[in-house]
């Protein structure tokens, strides 16, 4: 379509490219050189004019530089077009989202104010860790979701009398709906976190499950598994079949990654908010599918 131009950032570049495809619109890739002190010479290399441009960048591990170049690029896009559609899959800092201990800065609120001030006139974010902190942003967002799309993979792979489980309460809404798609239950479990030290611990009673039964583990996004690790210890001892693990965003830092291996899983699923080797679900249907809808 020629009203749209896409620019993919260096973190998203094959969304980019999948979104441009669908859309039938040009595509600008971004060139980023890296100096030895860590700072990056962003280039987009094109130029365009009268259009709706979209920048696709998520800002996953090292967020701070991806942030800089999801920033420099809307800038960049801005200097072309009055119109540009920001498409964040992957939202850093989104867990900030309030003063937890004294002192602590709500950083989520700072970089709402970034994305204003850089000049994005509409957003498109997924599975946004704090709805709440939608609020913080000035400009129209949309916060798309990947339940769907993760709950179908499952549904195609015929999973024995699969129970949903979310590592919190907080995701238990999502996992509840996860289920449904797969005519399924679904649980959530109380895990707890002490604020200064990090520990982790799962306050749920003991619960007792017919063996031989599909596990999926759902949450929002793996960083450092910590809470996924701590779910399937305490879910191991009832003798499900497979265990598997699902999540809008795989970021897996560290060796989070092989830590989960370890533990028995039989696969990890994720999309490609964080493009990786656990991208197996493209988002880029949902995100084009808003794009049109978008009354501008």
């Amino acid at each position: 379509m020629k009203d749209y131009v896409v620019i993919g950032g260096s973190a998203s570049e094959h969304l980019a490219k999948n979104i441009a495809k669908k859309l039938q619109a040009k595509y600008l890739k971004t060139r980023v050189k890296i100096f030895p002190d860590g700072e990056r010479k962003i280039t987009v290399v094109g130029q365009v004019r009268k259009c709706k441009i979209i920048v696709v960048q998520s800002t996953y591990t090292p967020v701070d530089s991806n942030l800089v170049e999801a920033l420099s690029l809307i800038s960049k896009a801005r200097e072309m077009s009055n119109e540009v559609i920001a498409v964040i899959p992957y939202m850093g800092y989104a867990k900030q989202d309030k003063e937890f201990l004294k002192g602590e800065i709500t950083t989520i609120s700072v970089i709402a104010k970034l994305f204003k001030a850089s000049g994005a006139t509409q957003l498109i974010v997924v599975d946004f860790h704090s709805p709440k902190a939608l609020d913080f942003f000035k400009v129209p967002i949309k916060n798309l979701s990947a339940v769907s799309l993760l709950a179908q993979y499952f549904k195609n792979l015929k999973l024995k009398e699969p129970l949903i489980v979310s590592p919190d309460m907080y995701w238990r809404h999502k996992a509840k709906e996860f289920a449904k798609y797969l005519n399924a239950t679904s649980i959530a479990l109380n895990k707890q976190r002490d604020r200064k030290t990090g520990k982790l611990i799962i306050k749920s009673p003991h619960l007792k499950f017919s063996k031989g039964r599909d596990l999926v583990l759902f949450d929002d996004m793996i960083s450092t598994g910590g809470s996924i690790l701590k779910a399937i210890e305490f879910l191991k001892k009832e003798n499900f079949r497979k265990i598997y693990v699902a999540c809008t965003h795989p970021v897996f830092v560290g060796n989070s990654e092989r830590r989960i291996k370890k533990s028995g899983i039989t696969k990890i699923i994720g999309t490609n908010s964080v493009e990786g080797k656990f991208s197996r679900i493209d988002l880029s249907d949902i995100i084009v599918k808003t794009i049109l809808d978008w009354k501008s």
